[in-house]
C-alpha cells in the first residue's frame, strides 16, 4: 500500500496523457485501472525484465520506458536501449546510483561537494574518518531514502555506526561498500530539475526537514513557487547533472546550504519520493510525471508555470516504535480546513512500527498530510496546526513498558 499511497498521482498523471502497460514484480492491484496491459517480471532480473518487455512491444507500440523507482533505474535503462527508446545510459545511472562514483565525477568537474572516501572494512572507515575530521557521516555508497545514513561525531561512535552502514550498504546492486564523508553543516534541499536531450530547466527548490538525528530521517518539504533560494541552487544542480552525464529524464538534486554555498549531497535520476512532485504540481503547475513520460518517448515536455504558491508535506511518525492502535484526523477540522489539500494514512490499527536504528522511513512511518497556502510560511504553518488536530495512539512491547 505505501507504494500505492506515495505513487498512485504519478502513474494517474502519466495515464491522463499516454496510454500504459506495466511490467511489475507482482500481479497489480491499485494500479489496474490505469493500465492498458501489464507483464508480470521481476524487475531487478535483467533477463526477465527483457521478455516482459518485448512481450508487451509485441502487444503494443511502445513510445517510451520508464520508472520512478531509484532500484529499477539502470535494469530499466538498459530494457529502454534493447528497444532502441530514449534513454540516458545505463552507464550513466549507475554513476548516479553509486554515489563514490558521483563524488568522483563532482570532483571532475569542479562541482562543491563533500571530503568522501569509500571503505570496506571498520578500520579503514576509522582512519578515513580520522583524516577528514569528526563529525562525519556513515552511508551505503549505493542505496536511497536515508537508509543506512548515519552521523558519527566522535571516534567512540564509530564502531557502531560502522555496522548500521555496512548492514544496507550489503544489499547494494551498485555497490556494497560504505562511503565516510564530510558531515555538510546547513539547510538541506532538493531540487527538482526536468533534462531533455542534454538541456537542464530547474523547475522547483524543496526545503527540507530533517531529524531522528543521528540518523536523517525527512519529516517535512515545502515547495514555494517564489523561493529566493532557487536562483542560487540551480547553477549548481545543473552542473551536477552535467557532471555525471543525465541526458534525459526527471531528476531530484539533494544539496545542503553549508556558510550560505550550495553543496552537493546526491544525484537522484527519478522523480523524488515523499509526493514532492505532486508539491511542485501544486505550487507551480508542472507535472514532473507527465513531464518523464514525455521525455520517454522523445517529446519536449511543457514547464511552464500555470501557478505561484506554496505546497507543504508533513510526514507522520510516532514518538517511539511500538504497535499502532490509532491513528485519525478530526473530522470536523478537515471539514473546514479547504486548504488540508489531502491526509492520507498508510499503516493500520495493529500494525508494528518501529523507528531506526531498528527500523526505517518504511517500518515506522504512518501517513502525510499536504497543505496549501500563498507561500511557504502559510503553508508550513497550517501543516502545523493539522498536526496538532491530529490522534496517533501507539502502545509500547511488553518488555518495553
Amino acid at each position: 500500500m505505501e507504494a500505492h499511497a506515495y505513487r498512485a498521482y504519478c502513474l494517474e498523471n502519466v495515464r491522463a496523457h499516454y496510454d500504459v502497460v506495466l511490467i511489475s514484480g507482482a500481479e497489480p492491484t491499485w494500479e489496474k485501472e490505469f493500465l492498458l496491459d501489464y507483464a508480470v517480471a521481476d524487475p531487478t532480473d535483467q533477463a526477465a525484465l527483457a521478455a516482459a518487455g518485448h512481450a508487451l512491444a509485441e502487444r503494443h507500440e511502445l513510445a517510451g520506458v520508464m520508472t520512478w523507482t531509484e532500484w529499477y533505474l539502470v535494469p530499466v535503462a538498459r530494457l529502454a536501449r534493447q528497444l532502441g527508446l530514449p534513454t540516458t545510459t545505463p552507464e550513466v545511472l549507475q554513476g548516479c546510483r553509486n554515489k563514490h562514483t558521483s563524488r568522483t565525477l563532482f570532483a571532475r568537474h569542479g562541482v562543491p561537494s563533500a571530503i568522501s572516501v569509500s571503505v570496506r572494512t571498520e578500520q579503514e572507515a576509522a582512519d578515513a574518518a580520522a583524516l577528514i575530521g569528526y563529525p562525519v557521516v556513515l552511508k551505503p555508497a549505493a542505496h536511497a531514502a536515508s537508509m543506512g545514513v548515519i552521523r558519527v561525531d566522535n571516534a567512540s561512535e564509530l564502531p557502531a555506526a560502522y555496522i548500521f552502514a555496512a548492514q544496507t550498504a550489503g544489499h547494494g546492486v551498485e555497490s556494497t561498500q560504505v562511503l565516510v564523508e564530510e558531515y555538510l553543516d546547513g539547510e538541506e534541499v532538493s531540487v527538482e530539475c526536468v533534462t531533455f536531450q542534454g538541456q537542464t530547466t530547474v523547475v522547483a527548490v524543496t526545503r527540507k526537514t530533517v531529524g531522528m538525528p543521528p540518523f536523517f530521517e525527512e519529516l517535512a518539504h515545502v515547495v514555494d513557487a517564489s523561493d529566493p533560494l532557487l536562483a542560487t541552487v540551480a547553477p549548481v544542480a545543473v552542473a551536477a547533472l552535467d557532471a555525471v552525464g543525465v541526458t534525459d529524464g526527471v531528476s531530484h538534486v539533494e544539496i545542503r546550504i553549508v556558510d550560505g554555498r550550495p553543496r552537493l549531497i546526491e544525484v537522484n535520476a527519478r522523480i523524488a519520493g515523499d509526493m514532492i512532485g505532486h508539491l511542485v504540481h501544486l505550487a507551480t503547475g508542472v507535472d514532473l510525471p507527465r513531464a518523464a513520460a514525455d521525455i520517454a518517448c522523445g517529446v519536449l515536455p511543457d514547464l511552464t508555470p500555470t501557478r505561484s504558491r506554496a505546497a507543504a508535506i508533513r510526514l507522520i511518525y510516532p514518538a517511539y516504535s511500538g504497535t499502532l492502535t490509532e491513528r485519525r484526523l478530526d473530522a470536523e477540522f478537515t471539514d473546514l480546513a479547504d486548504w488540508l489539500e489531502r491526509v492520507t494514512f498508510h499503516r493500520d490499527a495493529g500494525d508494528r512500527l518501529v523507528l531506526p536504528p531498528d527500523g526505517d522511513m518504511f517500518s515506522a512511518r504512518i501517513g502525510y498530510l499536504i497543505t496549501t497556502g500563498p507561500s511557504a510560511k502559510v503553508a508550513q504553518a497550517r501543516s502545523t496546526e493539522a498536526y496538532r488536530h491530529l490522534a496517533v495512539q501507539v502502545t509500547l512491547p511488553a518488555e518495553t513498558a
